[in-house]
């Protein structure tokens, strides 16, 4: 932990490919949803979700060193530390990462960092694999962020990226939806920390929970159309729905890309036998180091 500890306190250090703000508020979001409430088998059920296309052939538990990007709660690393020697945790806000340290006490072979992407202190083609789930649209320059990442990664290195699709596969009139939606975020996102807290909360229990029971309910009927609202919460638990609204409508700073972006970025970065998941979320994506 020393490296968390001894972190750089100014915050103008990390302004070159990031939003201070954001980062800010993800700090507030892990502080007040620390995934401490929830359930183990929706954790794992979110985990494999996310890491469906992940070549754990590639890495072993006795030798392979790697790096969550954007740690956030550590709730990724809480269950990818087992499989690997060691794992290393990034993340710009100090208030995300105090929570992944408290939900990582009982895990050994982990360290935190308090650093942005292009200051991780990790040597350059060291690293057998990266992830980064949720984060590097969250920032100005993405493709930046995915070269930094790809810069630490040693050849044959697999790296398993989410970020947000652009409703490339969506009809014109989900994408309609989603601008009205957006057009409240931005407005919502940039409140004070309890104002926005306090909307997030009443969407979840106004928009995600009954469209959630909605989808359920027509798919016990099979007649759940493909692209229903919210669908996918028909299975989580009303903690993810809070969590999830709140990370919707209180970030200030976001991107969305199409398929064919994220596979120009991360070819760019030099990334080959590039896979996209068919299954949600969308879109995770993992190429190899070449």
């Amino acid at each position: 932990m020393k490296n968390f500890r001894d972190k750089v306190s100014n915050e103008s250090c990390f302004l070159s490919n990031m939003d201070v703000k954001t980062v800010n508020g993800f700090g507030e979001e892990w502080s007040m949803f620390d995934q401490s409430l929830l359930e183990p088998l929706e954790h794992e059920k979110i985990f494999n979700d996310y890491f469906r296309i992940f070549p754990w052939h590639l890495i072993s538990e006795d030798k392979s060193i790697g790096v969550d990007v954007g740690c956030g709660s550590g709730r990724w690393a809480m269950l990818f530390a087992p499989h690997v020697r060691f794992l290393h945790l990034v993340d710009a806000s100090d208030k995300a990462l105090r929570v992944a340290i408290k939900n990582l006490k009982n895990i050994s072979n982990v360290d935190f960092h308090n650093t942005s992407i292009e200051d991780m202190p990790m040597p350059d083609g060291s690293l057998d694999f990266a992830y980064s789930l949720g984060v590097l649209h969250h920032l100005p320059d993405t493709q930046k962020a995915i070269n930094d990442i790809a810069k630490k990664l040693k050849l044959g290195a697999p790296f398993l990226v989410y970020l947000y699709y652009a409703f490339d596969n969506r009809p014109l009139w989900y994408r309609c939806l989603w601008k009205v939606s957006d057009f409240f975020r931005k407005g919502i996102s940039v409140m004070p920390f309890p104002l926005k807290f306090f909307i997030s909360q009443v969407i979840a229990v106004l928009v995600y929970w009954p469209l959630a029971r909605f989808a359920r309910m027509l798919e016990r009927l099979t007649i759940l159309p493909k692209s229903f609202p919210l669908k996918d919460y028909r299975c989580w638990s009303f903690y993810t729905m809070r969590t999830d609204s709140l990370d919707r409508f209180g970030t200030r700073f976001e991107k969305r890309f199409t398929q064919k972006e994220i596979e120009v970025m991360l070819k760019n970065a030099g990334f080959k036998d590039i896979i996209f998941s068919k299954e949600q979320p969308r879109w995770c994506v993992v190429g190899i180091k070449s």
